[in-house]
């Protein structure tokens, strides 16, 4: 009889301390997480009403280079997202891919880099336009196999830009063409925007006072042929998952 009780007091024992460890590893998760939003401003949407597994990545602030900027500025690093998109193409628990963009660009071979990375992925990839997405942000909007743009949502072209002492010689103007060359040859091999098209919007002098360049907004983007239609969070998902599961059906 003691025997059955001292049994029966062990296993409440148990069952309780599996209960709490349960819940610290519930909190440590939880912890993990919130790190990793902050730290990178990624998220896997694990609990989707359609049982699939969504890696959603943002791409917010300005894209950081070969320098690190101050740090009341935010950025999106390279060194983080790059390695995080070899994880994902590697992984069988990733199905697709969110790109949600709210960037004024940044570093030109930086922002390519990712952008290069996110259309050589197998998975399916979706792109969201909210805020903007700006200079070398385009490239980044148009790589994916779906793109969105919210109706008040910007996208600024302009020509490549460079800091620094910039030396004035022939040289210098023929790098400065071929690193435009490369971005707009992306562009429009990724989307439905002509070459000529886009060095006419580089060039535009009609629209900034200070610069050349066009902003588009909304409908606009998809007018030119750069984004593929007009809509937020909800249409964005449903696309990625109409494509997950088209993915998955031709693999039968």
């Amino acid at each position: 009889m003691k025997n059955k009780e001292l049994q029966n007091t062990e296993s409440k024992i148990e069952k309780a301390e599996n209960k709490e460890r349960k819940k610290d590893e519930s909190k440590k998760e939880q912890l993990d997480e919130q790190e990793l939003i902050r730290e990178s401003g990624q998220l896997s949407l694990a609990e989707s009403r359609w049982h699939q597994k969504i890696h959603l990545l943002s791409v917010i602030g300005e894209i950081e280079g070969h320098e690190c900027l101050s740090s009341n500025t935010k950025t999106t690093k390279y060194e983080h997202v790059l390695p995080k998109l070899a994880e994902i193409e590697d992984s069988d628990q990733v199905d697709g891919v969110l790109v949600l963009l709210n960037t004024v660009g940044g570093d030109v071979e930086s922002g390519l880099a990712i952008a290069e990375m996110i259309s050589s992925l197998s998975k399916p990839t979706v792109s969201l336009v909210l805020g903007g997405s700006h200079s070398i942000g385009v490239p980044l909007a148009v790589s994916t196999d779906y793109s969105f743009i919210v109706p008040s949502g910007t996208m600024v072209i302009h020509p490549v830009r460079m800091s620094g002492t910039v030396i004035g010689a022939p040289p210098t103007y023929d790098y400065f063409q071929q690193m435009q060359n490369r971005i707009i040859h992306f562009i429009a091999s990724h989307s439905r925007a002509d070459e000529k098209r886009l060095e006419q919007l580089m060039m535009n002098t009609t629209m900034l006072t200070k610069d050349l360049g066009t902003i588009l907004v909304g409908a606009d983007a998809v007018k030119e042929g750069l984004i593929d239609e007009v809509g937020g969070i909800d249409q964005a998902l449903h696309k990625l998952h109409e494509i997950i599961r088209e993915q998955k059906n031709e693999c039968l």
